[in-house]
């Protein structure tokens, strides 16, 4: 009898190892380190979403590619009109709609990434002009421009409903804001409560936090420091992630409460950087996206998105 139940014991064992061996290679690699995005994209924003959703736009297209970061698996969710380009993103939770900055055409661009839709656009200039980066807030949605020294605010209704186009705004940087030679004004980002925004001029390393109502700029001190190249940014608590972009790095920089000074406390690497750009956050990883500024973009090119840990 107990020859019998030491078999049996035996033999559930070794059941249960192969139903475990089977498992573990059946199993998907979730939240995967790399994640590629279709040859040729020429990605540059990249943004969460709901659940496990990020967003990555195309210089090339103007598209938006969704991924699933639980499987790194993906697909193109927004095919954009012709001629369009998407840099930075920002999504509203609220609505569902992803807005989309416009580089040199002076506009930004508003998605529904649930139909594909093309729901809005909105013309900030006629200038010259580079609008870069963008953030949501409750009340409105700021994009910056790399060229002149002005933000510029889309007011958001009940529920993130969008406005007509006449109603955009165009806000002066002041204070210690100084436009210089070269690129300016590039990522921002918004305290949770929106009273304040912060934004790095790219050319001199500086970050700034501004009134979004005045647009008064104060230069926040980092006692002697910078974040030269610095790119997209993203604020976490009372912590400021900025890629660098050239530099193949994110700093992390410790901010004072007032948002007047901070202190660049470490520098995030990682060996499959290749000029990234701009940065997200979900859980305990940042997910950057790979722009290789350096390599001729083409059809064959490959792209991906690298997560690093906080």
């Amino acid at each position: 009898m107990r020859r019998s139940i030491a078999v049996l014991f035996v033999l559930v064992a070794l059941l249960a190892g192969a139903l475990i061996v089977q498992s573990s290679a059946a199993a998907p690699n979730t939240f995967p380190e790399i994640i590629p995005v279709p040859d040729g994209w020429a990605p540059e924003g990249v943004v969460t979403g709901r659940g496990h959703t990020l967003y990555v736009g195309s210089l090339a297209t103007g598209g938006i590619y969704e991924v699933d970061l639980r499987t790194g698996q993906g697909q193109v969710v927004v095919t954009a009109p012709e001629e369009r380009i998407a840099v930075g993103l920002a999504f509203d939770r609220r609505s569902g709609l992803l807005f989309a900055a416009g580089q040199m055409a002076g506009e930004a661009y508003v998605y529904d990434p649930d139909t594909g839709a093309s729901v809005a656009e909105y013309n900030f200039t006629d200038e010259t002009s580079f609008v870069n980066d963008a953030v949501v807030t409750r009340d409105a949605v700021y994009f910056t421009d790399s060229f002149r020294p002005v933000i510029y605010r889309v007011p958001l209704g009940p529920g993130g409903s969008l406005p007509d186009p006449a109603d955009v705004e165009e806000i002066a940087l002041g204070g210690d804001f100084e436009l210089v030679e070269g690129f300016n004004v590039n990522g921002i980002e918004a305290t949770p409560n929106g009273k304040w925004l912060i934004i790095v001029q790219s050319a001199t390393g500086t970050l700034y936090r501004v009134d979004p109502v005045t647009g008064q700029a104060t230069a926040i001190d980092l006692g002697g420091e910078n974040v030269a190249n610095g790119d997209g940014i993203l604020l976490q608590g009372h912590t400021l992630y900025v890629v660098q972009n050239f530099l193949n790095q994110i700093a992390v920089v410790e901010l004072d409460p007032a948002l007047t000074s901070g202190e660049v406390v470490d520098h995030i690497t990682h060996e499959a950087f290749d000029i990234p750009t701009t940065v997200a956050g979900f859980g305990p990883y940042l997910y950057a996206v790979n722009a290789r500024f350096t390599t001729t973009p083409g059809p064959d090119v490959a792209y991906d998105v690298v997560q690093v840990k906080r």
